[in-house]
């Protein structure tokens, strides 16, 4: 059994409701959901938008499903939600956005995923929400706790709990 932290966010009308489907989605198909971090307001990150995102981190207890399989498998719920995905990168206003952050200490890198997630020590959107519970947690490329990387952190994006 593997333990993966996944960030569920969005920037649309109806993102709280998307995160609720896929937060039952992903206990449904992917696993058991074990714990859930509170819902946090914060600014757009990387490009300019009138609404602001909705955040949450969940802990997955996840078996028998390679990386690869679990990263389709999120970019199918997503799909499943309404997300349309670009083929250039760039950032866009989104109904819903599922990110894998960890997946235990994993330490991988393809065309299609990097574990840990590339950009969260960066983010405060997702440093804030990944401590409430996994403040102890180390990043194996970094070699730092999420609570250092939060306290080295110069995104000072808004950032707010919610509940």
């Amino acid at each position: 059994m593997a333990r993966a932290l996944v960030l569920l966010g969005g920037n649309e009308a109806k993102t709280r409701r998307l995160i609720e489907l896929a937060v039952e989605k992903i206990d449904l198909e992917i696993g058991n959901i074990v714990r859930r971090s509170s819902l946090y307001e914060s600014a757009p990150w990387g490009f300019e938008s009138d609404s602001n995102f909705l955040n949450c981190v969940i802990e997955v207890y996840i078996e028998n499903i390679e990386p690869q399989s679990l990263l389709n498998k999120v970019l199918g719920i997503e799909k499943e939600l309404g997300r349309k995905r670009q083929a250039a990168g760039g950032y866009l206003s989104r109904p819903i956005d599922i990110d894998i952050l960890f997946i235990d200490n994993m330490v991988i890198e393809t065309e299609k995923l990097r574990l840990p997630h590339p950009r969260l020590h960066l983010r405060r959107f997702t440093l804030l929400p990944l401590n409430e519970y996994w403040s102890d947690w180390y990043h194996p490329v970094l070699g730092k706790t999420l609570s250092e990387l939060l306290n080295e952190c110069e995104d000072r994006g808004f950032v707010q709990r919610l509940a």
